[in-house]
C-alpha cells in the first residue's frame, strides 16, 4: 500500500495556529510565582505559559462522551483523595484482594491524570478515545475554560473545594517541597498576599472555586460540589452521596466501609508506592500527602494573615451562599 501523503495545507494551518497562540501568550501580562516560575494571565487566571497552550488544545479539541466523569479542583483542595474515591467507585470491585488494588500499584495522580497538564502536554497526545468507559479525568481549570462538549453533554462533573486558609497552607508546603527543598521556605507573608491577589499557579483560587459552585447550584444533576471539611467530618455519608451521583450507588454498609478505608488518607499515605518514587514531572509521590487535617492553618497563620484571607473570602464569596468551616 502506498504511503499516505501529508496534506501541506493542514500542516501549514496547524503551524500557523501554533504560532498565533505563541504570539498571544507572549503578549499576556506576566508575573513571577514565588520567584521561580513565570506565570501569565489569560482570561482572568494565572498559568505557567505551557499550561495555557495545553488548555487551549483541550478546549478546542476534546470531545466528551456522555458517560465521562470529570473531576475538578483548585490545587491542594483534596484532589488526590477525590481521584482515589472515584477510581474505586467506578472501576474496582469492592471485594478485590489488596494485591489487586490499583491504589497499591500507583499513586491516584497516575491513574486519574490532570488532563491539561499531563495528557495534553504529551506529544503525541494519547488516544483518549480508546480508553474504556466510563472515562475518568481531572482538571484544575475553572469551569469557564472547559470545552463546550463537556458543558453541553450529560457527562458529570465532581468538584471538591476546601477552606481557603487550609488551601493556602497546603499550597505553601507543597510548592516549598518542590521549589525550595534545600532552601528556606518561601516567606509565608508573601504567599498569603499573592494568594489573596490571585497571582499564583491556576489562581485566583476564589474565582476558580466559585465558578463550579455557581454552576452546581444551577445544574445539580450535572455538577456535584463537595467540601473537603464535610468529607473529613462524614466520610461514609459523602462517599455514599458521591457514588449515587456517579450512578454507582453503594447500599451495602460493608462495601461502603471498604471504599472509605481503601481511599483513606492514612492508608494512602502509608502505602509503599506513595513513600517512594515520583509520579508526574518528577514530583515525589509523598508530596501529595501531608497532614490532611482541617484547621491546620492555625499552626501557621498569624492574626494579620488570617484576617487578610478572611476579608478576601468575604468579598469574593459575598452573595453566593458559599461558606466553609473554619
Amino acid at each position: 500500500m502506498a504511503a499516505q501523503e501529508t496534506n501541506p495545507d493542514i500542516m501549514d494551518s496547524s503551524q500557523s495556529s501554533s504560532d498565533e497562540n505563541d504570539a498571544l501568550i507572549n503578549d499576556l501580562p506576566s508575573a513571577m510565582f514565588w520567584d521561580v516560575m513565570q506565570i501569565k494571565k489569560w482570561q482572568g487566571f494565572w498559568f505557567e505559559p505551557g499550561l495555557i497552550k495545553c488548555a487551549m488544545k483541550f478546549n478546542s479539541s476534546f470531545n466528551a462522551k456522555h458517560d465521562d466523569v470529570l473531576l475538578a479542583s483548585s490545587p491542594k483542595t483534596g484532589t488526590t483523595w477525590l481521584k482515589a474515591l472515584c477510581l474505586c467507585i467506578l472501576h474496582q470491585n469492592h471485594n478485590i484482594p489488596e494485591n489487586e488494588d490499583l491504589l497499591t500499584k500507583d499513586n491516584p495522580q497516575y491513574h486519574v491524570q490532570t488532563i491539561e497538564s499531563s495528557i495534553y502536554s504529551t506529544k503525541p497526545t494519547p488516544d483518549l478515545y480508546a480508553t474504556s468507559s466510563p472515562r475518568l479525568f481531572h482538571t484544575h481549570l475553572p469551569f469557564s475554560f472547559l470545552p463546550d462538549s463537556i458543558k453541553n453533554t450529560s457527562c458529570k462533573i465532581v468538584c471538591v473545594a476546601r477552606n481557603p486558609k487550609d488551601t493556602l497552607v497546603s499550597l505553601w508546603h507543597f510548592f516549598n517541597s518542590i521549589f525550595r527543598a534545600n532552601q528556606e521556605p518561601y516567606p509565608l507573608e508573601k504567599a498569603v498576599e499573592e494568594f489573596c491577589r490571585g497571582v499564583h499557579q491556576y489562581g485566583p483560587y476564589f474565582e476558580n472555586v466559585l465558578s463550579y459552585w455557581l454552576e452546581s447550584r444551577k445544574r445539580p444533576e450535572k455538577i456535584l460540589f463537595l467540601k473537603y471539611e464535610e468529607m473529613i467530618k462524614d466520610p461514609k455519608g459523602e462517599v455514599k452521596k458521591l457514588a449515587l451521583f456517579l450512578g454507582k450507588p453503594i447500599e451495602n454498609e460493608e462495601n461502603l466501609e471498604k471504599v472509605v478505608w481503601r481511599c483513606s488518607l492514612d492508608r494512602l499515605k502509608n502505602l509503599e508506592v506513595n513513600k517512594n518514587g515520583s509520579v508526574i514531572y518528577g514530583v515525589p509521590n509523598g508530596s501529595y500527602f501531608r497532614k490532611g487535617m482541617v484547621g491546620d492553618w492555625k499552626n501557621y497563620l498569624n492574626s494579620e494573615m488570617e484576617d487578610r484571607i478572611n476579608q478576601t473570602t468575604l468579598i469574593k464569596f459575598q452573595g453566593s451562599g458559599l461558606e466553609f468551616d473554619n
